[in-house]
């Protein structure tokens, strides 16, 4: 039973799968707050996300396999998400869209300082990115002594709030 696209173009069928914005804020509260409860994608919310529109896509992005669904190990009650292989894909494309609405929009001093680092650190960066987020979601491995991308990004946006 498959999809009805509007066209087989490319960008039109990647938008149909991550075109509204909700999806994609999602997609980037779990790669870049590493956020993987419905709670902690709820409550810290920058844009403050209804809960029944959470809900929605996140389970759009489970059919759509950008993220998966499985049982928290540590609370019964509680599932935990995981971005999978094409989500973490979408780190480049993050990166652009970071990099773009720095240049030409008000973007906050706190909220830019991710997208300069990844701006910065260009396709390296990037690979690095996603090399940790297969550990953290896929449960692959990384090489030892790798440095953690989400550690500095996430020091870097914590140093700017302190700074505001």
């Amino acid at each position: 039973m498959g999809e009805t696209h509007r066209s087989g173009c490319p960008i039109n069928l990647s938008l149909e799968v991550f075109g509204d914005k909700w999806s994609l804020l999602v997609l980037r509260d779990m790669m870049f707050g590493n956020r993987r409860h419905f709670n902690e994608l709820l409550s810290r919310s920058e844009e403050r996300i209804a809960s029944n529109i959470l809900a929605d896509r996140l389970s759009r992005l489970v059919r759509l396999g950008m993220v998966s669904k499985a049982p928290d190990p540590s609370h019964k009650q509680k599932v935990v998400y995981s971005l999978t292989e094409p989500a973490i894909q979408l780190v480049p494309v993050f990166a652009a869209l970071g990099a773009w609405g720095r240049r030409h929009l008000p973007a906050s001093p706190e909220l830019s300082v991710r997208a300069r680092l990844l701006e910065e650190g260009g396709p390296a960066l990037w690979e690095r990115f996603a090399d940790e987020l297969r550990e953290l979601h896929l449960g692959a491995t990384r090489p030892p002594g790798t440095p953690g991308v989400l550690a500095e990004l996430t020091a870097a946006y914590e140093r700017e709030v302190a700074r505001g």
